[in-house]
């Protein structure tokens, strides 16, 4: 994975990890922790996988450490995209005792979470291996973390839908419900009020639909192919042939994503990569103190 494609400026990992440290902390701070120090001895600990899967999240536990205390040193022994087993030491954060303690939990909370991201998406690119299409997630993010999901889709080898409503102009049903279904009529309006760079596509359930927008002169730029079986994928990409991109969304699943693929769609799209993802097992073991 190159590095370069997973980037992602802490000014965006700043304000979840704040709002997570400020809802850790209260109005009291870590009082265990408070309790039992004596000084302010430094603590030295492990991030340490217990299960297989791919990495994601390693920007964000490091903030949730520096945010604390600016002295803390975090060594990242892996990085983001990459494959790891049961047992890796992922990375180390060394600093005052209060700040390991205090950002243990959010730090492992995102780490888990972005890294149960990123291994599902690996594995649908695994079953789909050789057939050209792209894995992608969609907008169905948990409120406040989509850069941060879609991160972790990126580090999975995956890629991203539109990121915001004002990315790209994609009809849908309850959009076609304002021309009464009548895709003309709304490509032409889509059309006529887009920017020459913004792409349109079109969400479409039936080959009967398709059939009704290839023969608009407002053609959309890509057609969201929605809960097809792999037979009318497979037509609707003849009826399409080349002239937008294809994509196929609804039902997919691990069992059935290379059946989808070999359709001939260009991408597949799964909202639950996001939204219903179990996390990645990662714990943080203290080695000295």
């Amino acid at each position: 994975m190159a590095l370069e494609t997973l980037f992602l400026p802490d000014l965006l990992w700043e304000p979840v990890i704040t709002t997570a440290l400020r809802e850790d902390f209260g109005t009291g701070g870590d009082v265990t922790t408070q309790s039992l120090l004596a000084g302010q001895p430094s603590l030295r600990a492990s991030f340490v996988a217990r299960q297989a899967g791919r990495l994601a999240g390693l920007p964000g536990a490091r903030l949730a450490f520096s945010l604390l205390d600016k002295d803390t040193r975090f060594i990242p022994l892996k990085q983001d995209g990459d494959h790891i087993a049961k047992g890796d030491v992922l990375a180390e954060v060394e600093g005052p005792a209060s700040a390991v303690l205090g950002g243990e939990r959010v730090a492992l909370n995102l780490l888990s979470h972005l890294s149960g991201i990123a291994t599902m998406t690996g594995q649908i690119v695994e079953a789909v291996e050789g057939t050209g299409v792209r894995v992608c997630c969609t907008r169905k993010t948990l409120p406040g973390l989509r850069a941060l999901q879609k991160y972790a889709v990126r580090a999975g080898g995956g890629s991203n839908h539109r990121h915001r409503l004002d990315d790209a102009i994609m009809l849908k049903d309850n959009h076609l419900a304002l021309f009464g279904s009548t895709i003309p009529a709304a490509l032409k309006a889509a059309r006529q009020r887009a920017g020459h760079l913004m792409k349109i596509e079109l969400e479409v359930d039936s080959l009967a639909q398709l059939a009704e927008a290839l023969a608009c002169p407002y053609g959309p730029d890509a057609y969201l192919l929605d809960n097809m079986t792999p037979d009318m994928l497979r037509e609707a990409v003849r009826m399409v042939q080349g002239r937008a991109i294809t994509e196929a969304s609804g039902g997919i699943t691990p069992a059935t994503a290379r059946s989808m693929a070999e359709s001939g769609v260009d991408c597949l799209s799964l909202g639950w990569l996001t939204h219903s993802i179990t996390a990645l097992d990662i714990g943080l073991d203290i080695t000295t103190a």
